[in-house]
């Protein structure tokens, strides 16, 4: 950045802290202010609007990095007045926000909110309604006909939807502002509903301006994976088959599907975290370095790499021996009995959804050649913990007589992503003594003890990106694409295979799950 850019970049930055004292101007993590706009919201009333997106729009205004004139026009089947959708969003944010209660920021963001009943999505007189409303916000708050659409949704909807908005002019092309939609994943259920979903999308808006939420994206470790390869001239050159064994991504959670029984029966884990999360993980552990951190360089480092995943196992493509599902049986965690799958409420007697999921991956590019990607995920498992380790080889020699070196493991680099955020590096060292004894030690950084800045939540940083129209942190359509083309074999193969393997509670998954590293000579790192 030249003089005047940074000259021009504080005094941007001043002028927002002017208006707003919460804001630093020495934060430099979300320094750019929205335009105005007016946000439309499907499914307003759902558990992910209440817990999520209006208290992250909350934080958003009470930082100062929405517009005054931001306007937000809630869209769902209750007969509330707007006052009752005032005190909706009061409730939670009260409930929810991430940063202190200021009166005057939530009196502010009150004024531009309105409700608009649906009796269904296919309602057409409630759009003509919406289209009033929407209209007149432009007209009462300056909203400049920004216009953005967040579909928190089911995909089943989009296709009355997207036909109305389109059919009621509210995306229609005006001289100076912008169209945007947003939607929440899962992008489809396979790689052809996923084109269909898109092809829906396309209709009302161009491609650009279409923002798939993977909300771990925004997680700051997770952007972290990016900083540390390309940022520290330590790690990169390690960073390839020639020093890395393998390479795990874990993303587990301790608790059950709870009330989840609708959504997630019809998913099983691989649909809803690997086919998004984690081979977004393992994107950005194994692209090549980007031109830019524009969104468009990244996007095309994160595609190249997808498009040269491979199921195989060195070379065959046998899916017994690279992949591993099951789910939890009854029995006690943590000193409290929990029902298995089959007896959570909803789910039916005879389902085969999986509750865990493991695939082993590999890369066909000169930088990864031979080396197996091991990704997994599941509920009711020993610890809620997500990482991605680096698993690096042992030396070729090692001088020390084997005794004193018994106790040492293989080079690991760790990046947790939750909870505990930060990044583990363990290597071997002298144990102090008169004899020489090498043992694993660990050298930590922890967000929480290296920064007095508290990290925003993975939605704020979701949301003001897509205001602002910058996209590297959202996937794109050919992302989605590749991850589908990876995972429809997988999921095809066992919906020929009957019913998972049981795995315990308060367990690492089932035995197949160890099984698939086992015939590697590997095993799963204790998280």
């Amino acid at each position: 950045m030249d003089t005047a850019d940074s000259a021009h970049a504080t005094s941007s930055s001043q002028a927002a802290a002017g208006s707003n004292p919460l804001l630093d101007p020495r934060d430099l993590r979300l320094p750019r202010i929205a335009d105005p706009c007016v946000m439309v919201m499907f499914g307003i009333t759902g558990d992910l609007a209440r817990h999520k997106l209006l208290p992250a729009i909350y934080d958003l205004a009470n930082r100062g990095l929405l517009s005054p004139s931001f306007s937000l026009v809630g869209v769902g089947r209750r007969d509330w007045s707007d006052e009752d959708m005032r005190a909706y969003v009061r409730g939670s944010v009260g409930a929810h926000a991430r940063t202190p209660w200021h009166e005057s920021i939530w009196e502010q963001l009150a004024e531009g909110m309105r409700f608009v009943t649906f009796s269904s999505f296919e309602d057409d007189e409630a759009y003509e309604r919406l289209t009033g409303v929407v209209a007149e916000l432009d007209a009462s708050r300056g909203t400049s006909g920004n216009r953005a659409f967040y579909l928190s949704i089911p995909p089943g909807w989009f296709p009355a939807v997207t036909q109305r908005v389109a059919a009621s002019g509210l995306v229609d092309d005006a001289p100076g502002s912008w169209r945007r939609v947003v939607i929440e994943k899962p992008f489809g259920h396979d790689r052809d509903s996923a084109r269909e979903l898109d092809s829906l999308v396309g209709r009302i808006v161009r491609p650009d301006d279409v923002f798939r939420v993977d909300h771990y994206l925004g997680k700051e470790t997770v952007q972290n994976i990016l900083a540390l390869r390309f940022a520290n001239t330590m790690f990169e050159p390690l960073w390839n088959q020639g020093y890395v064994d393998h390479v795990q991504i874990t993303m587990a959670e301790d608790i059950g599907i709870g009330s989840r029984a609708g959504y997630y029966d019809t998913i099983g884990a691989a649909r809803d975290v690997i086919q998004n999360h984690l081979l977004q993980l393992l994107a950005l552990t194994a692209m090549e370095e980007p031109s830019s951190m524009d969104a468009a360089a990244v996007r095309a480092e994160k595609e190249k790499v997808l498009d040269c995943v491979r199921l195989t196992r060195h070379g065959v493509l046998d899916l017994d021996a690279t992949t591993a599902r099951g789910r939890y049986v009854g029995g006690f965690q943590g000193g409290v009995a929990v029902p298995g799958y089959t007896e959570e409420q909803g789910v039916p007697q005879d389902s085969t959804t999986e509750t865990f999921a493991a695939i082993r991956l590999e890369i066909a590019n000169r930088r990864w050649a031979g080396v197996p990607f091991y990704l997994r995920a599941g509920k009711r498992l020993a610890r809620r913990v997500t990482e991605v380790a680096v698993v690096f080889k042992q030396p070729p020699f090692l001088p020390f007589d084997p005794s004193a070196t018994a106790g040492v493991g293989a080079n690991t680099i760790v990046l947790r992503i939750q909870p505990d955020e930060g990044i583990t590096m363990r290597l071997a060292s002298k144990v102090p003594g008169t004899h020489m004894e090498l043992r694993d030690v660990l050298m930590d950084f922890g967000y929480g003890a290296s920064f007095n800045e508290e990290s925003p939540e993975a939605y704020e940083r979701l949301i003001l990106d897509a205001l602002l129209g910058d996209a590297p942190l959202f996937p794109h359509q050919r992302e989605v694409d590749l991850s589908w083309r990876i995972l429809d074999p997988v999921i095809e193969h066992w919906a020929a295979a009957g019913v998972p393997d049981s795995y315990r509670p308060g367990s690492w998954g089932p035995d197949s799950a160890h099984d698939l590293l086992t015939r590697d000579g590997r095993t799963w790192r204790r998280s």
